[in-house]
């Protein structure tokens, strides 16, 4: 493996892991510092150098590059701390972003939001009404100019908004995406009355450039999102590149994409850096599935603030979501399809009086300040964390391998005035409660996700990952069928581990219609040109952006993705396409047969319908340079016995049992090949504790992997 070191910053925790040429490696995990995401950033690098027993400047200077996903997106938008933006529309259509799509007000909400159709709203843009300007052009469906701009008027407006404070400018004509001519002149306008070298030099967002595609709607989502964020993204990526220069780093930052690629900072786009955290792992999962010779695989991640999940399909993850929604605006991004719901070690628990003071878990988190109770930070309410103190899972004095030891006299009583006393129960059995509902809040996406993609759970390996995902992964997968849970050595910190897998990737995508068959008489187009230029404009992007980074353009393997349909339908199914160019019939036929075959797939060949004819909508093109090269780590198996890793014991609540039941403890550190013992069980490991429940059994595999099984 490349030596790099790897960052992923996540609501409660920034995970950080090292690797060195010649095996050697370092996971850490250090608070979020969510006032300042770079402070820990920073004491995760300066933790991971201790551990290899360097100073960070050597460390700094022995690694080839440093990769990175980061949560500034996520929380830009939760506390809605984006400039001030102005939105720039062709008359008569200046209001795409209030009108949006009938359903607009389903994106993102939650089944009981969704049923509370009273009460529901669609979601309030992040433009200010009063700082929308309708501008006098018209470009046609054919990417024809029927009315020139009219830059007098514009320029009569763009005073005003200035005037208002604007901070920003997003620009999202219509079909623009086939010719972009008057957004690139309204850009060349601002910047000739608001020159770089001015006070009054401000951020322009093309829609052509953000995202060249044909829905109005999502093409001005992706646009202003794009332009929310900047400002935040840059002066934190800023900040950590004068830190780490400051250290000695003199190479690139790379990003995480939720494309399922990475690219240099500089060639990031602010969109492409939301959900990369789940998207590493999901990718990292895959990778090391094919490693494993696992297929199917549940990809799960129960951090401090959320519960991650991705499919790993017949070892493939490139499954995009069909919807994409970043908060609660519908985008027209290629976004690889994870699932996220508020139940992690933070997760609040409360009583809904509404409900009959139902006990409920998340989704909203505690957060690494103040946190759980048991922290004793100032933290009031009781948390999951603070339920599997008490129940005896996690040691309160080895915490954190000891850097933050837990206090549970304070989970006991957040849990006792909030939880155990209004229902008239004991602290032990509203933390019980606590867990097995937060169990089944993360079965129960598990389920969807698997069963309405046609998929049955009881074929899939779990990989359970995360601080919280080893002490509850048995909680959420025994009532699915799951025969089988791997949990890896570096478990905690693995999507900033899946990091290192990726390859250096980008994306390019535009709209083109083109007809691919004809309706009826199910003729074959002729005329490939349309085709093959749109192409050739992309690699074109891609070449130039590529040689920029430094890479030389010829290493690249490109790959096409075609939005397709059958003619009369609305949604298109994307479709991996074996070619780049169509040279001929063969092509074509080829190109056909292969969208029949992946739709009959999706959706059952009865549904197949070549009389409609066939077109394309939208390509995707994928550069991507050769994959990072990496083994896992193999020891020689030694016999079954793990006495020599028994610690001693501790009372722990199994169950519907009501006493605590004195339970054997391993240290995972000395768990060797081979070893393999019986639940119940706690392994205790730095950054996460591995809960073995009665009637399971662990074995440690040559990886010194902990694959959990049914007894």
């Amino acid at each position: 493996m490349t030596a790099t070191i790897n960052v992923d910053i996540g609501g409660t925790f920034t995970d950080c892991f090292v690797s060195l040429d010649g095996g050697r490696s370092a996971c850490v995990k250090t608070p979020t510092t969510g006032h300042r995401l770079s402070l820990g950033f920073m004491r995760a690098l300066e933790g991971a150098a201790r551990q290899l027993g360097m100073g960070l400047e050597e460390l700094l200077g022995t690694v080839h590059g440093i990769q990175y996903s980061t949560t500034v997106a996520m929380n830009t938008l939760l506390q809605r701390k984006g400039p001030k933006l102005a939105f720039i529309a062709t008359e008569g259509h200046q209001d795409v972003l209030r009108i949006a799509k009938g359903a607009s007000w389903m994106d993102a909400a939650v089944a009981r939001e969704i049923r509370n159709v009273a009460r529901i709203v669609k979601p309030q843009p992040l433009v200010d009404q009063g700082h929308v300007l309708a501008v006098r052009e018209r470009v046609d469906c054919f990417g024809a100019v029927v009315r020139p701009l009219d830059e007098e008027h514009f320029l009569a407006g763009l005073r005003g908004l200035v005037d208002a404070g604007v901070r920003g400018f997003v620009v999202c004509l219509l079909f623009a995406y086939l010719n972009p001519a008057h957004e690139r002149r309204i850009r060349e306008l601002i910047e000739s009355e608001y020159p770089e070298v001015t006070l009054g030099a401000m951020p322009v967002m093309l829609s052509s450039d953000v995202a060249p595609k044909r829905w109005e709607y999502t093409r001005a989502n992706t646009t202003v999102l794009n332009a929310y964020l900047h400002q935040a993204m840059w002066e934190e990526l800023a900040g950590m590149g004068d830190e780490l220069r400051a250290r000695g780093y003199a190479r690139p930052m790379m990003m995480v994409h939720n494309t399922g690629g990475m690219a240099e900072v500089y060639r990031t786009s602010a969109v492409q850096t939301f959900n990369g955290g789940p998207v590493a792992g999901l990718i990292g999962g895959a990778a090391v599935g094919k490693r494993l010779g696992y297929d199917n695989v549940l990809v799960t991640d129960m951090g401090g603030t959320s519960f991650d999940i991705g499919l790993v399909v017949h070892g493939s993850a490139r499954t995009y979501d069909f919807r994409p929604v970043i908060d609660r605006y519908w985008v027209d991004m290629s976004i690889l399809e994870t699932q996220s719901i508020g139940a992690g070690g933070g997760s609040m628990a409360r009583l809904n009086p509404a409900l009959g003071n139902r006990l409920e878990v998340g989704p909203e988190g505690a957060g690494s300040m103040p946190g759980p109770a048991c922290y004793g930070l100032g933290g009031a309410e009781p948390t999951v964390t603070d339920a599997d103190l008490v129940l005896g899972y996690l040691n309160p004095d080895n915490y954190f391998g000891g850097a933050m030891p837990l206090d549970r006299a304070a989970a006991e009583e957040a849990i006792g005035a909030r939880i155990a006393g209004p229902l008239g129960i004991t602290v032990i059995e509203a933390a019980r409660r606590i867990k097995r509902i937060v169990d089944a809040n993360m079965a129960d996406v598990i389920a969807r996700v698997t069963y309405l993609r046609g998929h049955d759970p009881k074929d899939f390996v779990l990989f359970s990952f995360g601080g919280a995902g080893p002490t509850h992964c048995i909680g959420y997968g025994r009532g699915l069928g799951i025969r089988a849970i791997v949990i890896f050595p570096f478990a905690p910190v693995f999507c900033a581990w899946g990091s290192s897998t990726l390859p250096v990737a980008h994306i390019y995508e535009a709209s083109q219609r083109f007809e691919l068959m004809a309706p009826d008489t199910r003729a074959l187009a002729t005329d490939f040109e349309p085709f093959n230029r749109v192409v050739e404009r992309l690699k074109a992007e891609a070449g130039r952006d590529l040689s920029g980074a430094g890479f030389a353009p010829e290493d690249a393997k490109y790959s096409l993705e075609l939005d397709m349909k059958y003619g009369g339908q609305i949604h298109h199914h994307r479709t991996a396409s074996g070619l780049t160019r169509l040279e001929g019939p063969e092509d074509a036929r080829g190109l056909y047969a292969s969208f029949e075959k992946q739709y009959g797939e999706a959706f059952s060949p009865v549904n197949v319908y070549p009389e409609g004819g066939v077109e394309i909508h939208n390509f995707v093109l994928r550069a991507e340079l050769p994959e990072p090269s990496w083994e896992l780590p193999s020891h020689p198996l030694e016999g079954k016995s793990a006495d020599a890793a028994l610690i001693g014991e501790r009372p722990v609540t199994w169950g519907d049992a009501v006493e605590a039941v004195p339970t054997p403890l391993y240290a995972h550190s000395r768990l060797r090949a081979g070893n393999a013992l019986e639940g119940p069980a706690i392994v205790e490991a730095d950054y996460t504790t591995v809960v073995v429940e009665p009637g399971w059994r662990l074995d440690v595999d040559r990886h010194l992997n902990l694959v959990l099984t049914p007894a």
